[in-house]
């Protein structure tokens, strides 16, 4: 179940099962128009192309930061440092270095289920990103994979 990320358009998601902190979309700065700014945007699309690099980030969703969600958070940094994308994933079952099932099965009074923040984008810009998450990750599990990317784009309004 997808909760909250952030993708090519700059833009934050956010569905209701984990509130993150959200930051306004960008503004076009001064003189630019909509086809400067699509062109720019094409242009980040085409540095992310072919071999990339994933990090996931396995937290509980009650984990936080400075009294704030531990998933916003994060999702706010990938947006800061200007990674391609971010999206965050709830889970309904799981368990982590201390061996206890969270769950979300009915009647079940768990709490603390299962989250992934997966981000994705090019290797130097991952690893440079990496010293942020140590930072906030206090307890979790961090794991990076070789990936290659086929598409990565908007839809065209016409699309929709």
């Amino acid at each position: 179940m997808l909760a909250a990320g952030v993708g090519y358009g700059r833009h934050s998601a956010v569905g209701p099962a984990v509130p993150i902190a959200t930051k306004p979309p960008p503004t076009v700065p001064a003189g630019d128009n909509v086809r400067t700014k699509t062109r720019r945007l094409e242009a980040a699309a085409v540095r992310l192309n072919g071999s990339a690099l994933r990090v996931t980030v396995f937290v509980g969703e009650d984990d936080s930061w400075h009294h704030k969600p531990l998933v916003g958070e994060i999702v706010r940094r990938a947006h800061a440092a200007g990674l391609a994308g971010a999206s965050v994933f709830r889970g309904v079952e799981g368990f982590g270095a201390s061996s206890v099932i969270h769950t979300a099965r009915f009647l079940s009074l768990s709490e603390e289920l299962p989250v992934a923040i997966v981000i994705v984008d090019t290797e130097d810009r991952i690893r440079a990103f990496l010293p942020q998450l140590d930072e906030v990750v206090g307890q979790g599990l961090v794991t990076l994979d070789k990936v290659e990317v086929i598409h990565y784009g908007i839809r065209d309004k016409s699309q929709l």
